[in-house]
């Protein structure tokens, strides 16, 4: 029986020779370039099963491949199987992007000139941009076309999702620091200082942080898929299901399609318009080509990102109280699976995810999870981004290392951990590898740093224990982190990809170094970061990090002639400080558990 996305693959090259196509790009992102789409736009799965949110797909005559980074190489081998789609490699070193594969990829085929097809509803106008160059430089400015295909696979793909419009939120103002009008004001004076009279915004958690409004249309993001107007005498928003919309006094609500009619008007005025070409689709790009004289459209990054991404007091006092109440989730979580895994009855990955959710939805102000718990036990723990199956996931068994990696929504915060901890024995080399992993994230938890540092500047501090004893992971060490709002943000990073954006106070990022070993185990430790001031001197002005996240570390496999008296120090100062916290929270039981958990590590003599 032929594999069903074969078949696909087969059904798409069909209609590609029918119509000329001689390549064919599909991407996993919707017309906002949103890292988690809704079920609609999740199109790299429907045509390969794969299901991580970093991929994109290019179909020829002769060749489908697959391109994802180092995060999920084994997922997406074993994922790909059978379909005879090619797996193609990024942020390695001899990486070759879709846009240098098309230009060779091509040569040998008749067609003059070659004609490369893409969805423009879920292509930004910056990687349009990139492959036009490289195609360029291929084929010559006549010897190739871009061919845009709007929702092309709706031809083929059955009962596809229709654009979700689900309930609009508005939570309470007071949870935000800072008003409506006060962000859209704030933001005219912006646009004003880069002589333009209106912005689009296109990206749906800027939307969001924006207009102070939260959504469900997209799982584990708040957000309402839409885009955004801002005038310097108005807004008007472009939302599914206007008429459901509640008012407010800031905003003119109208309909998701109506964004041309929306475009059209803003174009007699003479007024120029603002717009990030990162999250711009092509097609929305090509309608306002049509409409606005060229000089009019000024492409330019966002000021809402860095402003988002700095947290006000609010924001921050907040996101202490999410970690809070998200860490006592997280001791009664592991407290539960240590006692469970001991019982007769089994327990398997899934029922501790479910469980782990089941605590997390009694806080008050829960929305969901942050993102699919990453339930992983043994060998599943070595992909990163492991899928925990409902039906016939592992079971925790008494020996090795257990991984937990979740994250809740609150309407007061986001949060975001990562938890490894022995569920049994352990052996001489799953210690080591805990402990250097550990070692990195208490170094880059400890850094110090001038004003103005970039995290690619600081991302070593958590990888040099590894690489001192010839170890490594492939994903980067921490992300920025939104609040109530995405688990991922920009525009900062901390990982060896050379991004020029500072770290800045305010700003609250993971540091999750890891390890794994490939059908044996996998290790993460991951806390977040609220970088903050660290005073000044005839040197520099220096900032730091404050540890949020609010949950034990494990130091039973700890080995402590590893770790420097420094970081043997933070490592207890740390779990004082989480018991200290925590425990006047927790049941009687819970707490006794937990006082074990954060008992003093000294060195053994034995090591």
């Amino acid at each position: 029986m032929e594999n069903k996305f074969a078949s696909r693959v087969a059904l798409l090259q069909s209609a590609m020779a029918g119509r000329g196509i001689d390549a064919l790009i599909i991407s996993n992102t919707d017309p906002h370039s949103s890292e988690y789409p809704a079920g609609r736009w999740c199109q790299v799965e429907w045509v390969s099963g794969f299901t991580g949110e970093a991929a994109e797909i290019v179909i020829t005559a002769g060749h489908a491949g697959l391109w994802t980074d180092t995060r999920y190489f084994i997922q997406a081998g074993i994922q790909l199987e059978g379909t005879g789609i090619a797996l193609h490699k990024t942020r390695v070193p001899d990486q070759v992007l879709i846009p240098e594969y098309l230009a060779t990829a091509l040569k040998e085929i008749p067609s003059n000139p070659v004609r490369v097809a893409y969805d423009g509803l879920c292509q930004s106008v910056e990687s349009i941009k990139e492959l036009k160059t490289a195609l360029e430089v291929a084929y010559g400015e006549d010897g190739y076309r871009l061919v845009d295909l709007p929702d092309f696979l709706s031809e083929f793909w059955e009962d596809r999702p229709e654009i979700p419009a689900t309930p609009v939120i508005w939570p309470d103002q007071k949870l935000f620091g800072e008003t409506r009008a006060e962000k859209l004001e704030w933001l005219r004076k912006e646009m004003a200082s880069r002589g333009c009279r209106y912005m689009l915004v296109t990206a749906l958690d800027e939307i969001a942080w924006l207009l102070n409004v939260r959504g469900e249309d997209i799982d584990y993001n708040p957000y309402v898929i839409s885009y955004l107007v801002v005038s310097d005498n108005g807004a008007c928003w472009f939302v599914r299901d206007a008429d459901n919309v509640p008012h407010v006094p800031e905003v003119t609500v109208t309909g998701y399609d109506a964004l041309q009619e929306g475009i059209a008007s803003m174009a007699v005025d003479g007024g120029s318009l603002l717009v990030d070409p990162s999250t711009l689709n092509g097609n929305v790009h090509d309608l306002l080509e049509k409409t606005f004289t060229p000089e009019r459209i000024v492409l330019g990054t966002s000021p809402i990102i860095v402003r988002k991404a700095v947290k006000n007091r609010t924001e921050i006092a907040n996101i202490r109280k999410a970690h809070l109440m998200d860490g006592l989730a997280m001791e009664k979580f592991l407290h539960w699976v240590e006692v469970n895994v001991k019982s007769p009855e089994p327990i398997t990955e899934w029922d501790a995810s479910v469980k782990l959710t089941e605590l997390r939805s009694e806080i008050e102000g829960y929305h969901g999870n942050s993102f699919e718990n990453i339930s992983a036990y043994g060998e599943n723990a070595a992909l990163p981004h492991y899928s925990t199956p409902v039906t016939d996931s592992a079971v925790i068994k008494k020996k090795g290392l257990y991984l937990v990696d979740s994250g809740g929504q609150y309407d007061f915060g986001t949060t975001d951990i990562t938890r490894t901890v022995p569920v049994g024995r352990c052996s001489r080399k799953e210690k080591e590898d805990y402990t250097l992993v550990l070692k990195g994230m208490i170094d880059l938890a400890m850094a110090v740093f001038p004003k103005g540092t970039a995290g690619c500047q600081i991302d070593a501090l958590a990888r040099e224990p590894l690489w001192k004893n010839h170890r490594s992971f492939g994903h980067g060490t921490g992300h920025g982190i939104g609040y109530y709002l995405g688990v991922h943000e920009g525009p900062q990073s901390i990982r060896q990809n050379f991004n020029r954006q500072p770290i800045l106070p305010g700003m609250v990022t993971s540091d999750e170094p890891g390890l794994y070993r490939e059908g044996k185990y996998g290790i993460r430790h991951e806390n977040v970061l609220l970088c903050v001031e660290d005073g000044d001197n005839e040197f520099a002005s220096w900032l730091k990090f404050e540890t949020l996240t609010l949950c034990h570390i494990d130091t039973k496999p700890v080995r402590t002639r590893l770790l420097t008296d420094e970081e043997l120090s933070w490592l207890n100062s740390y779990n004082k400080r989480v018991y200290k916290t925590l425990s006047p929270y927790l049941d009687p039981e819970t707490r006794v558990w937990l006082k074990k958990k954060c008992r003093k590590l000294s060195r053994g003599w034995f090591e």
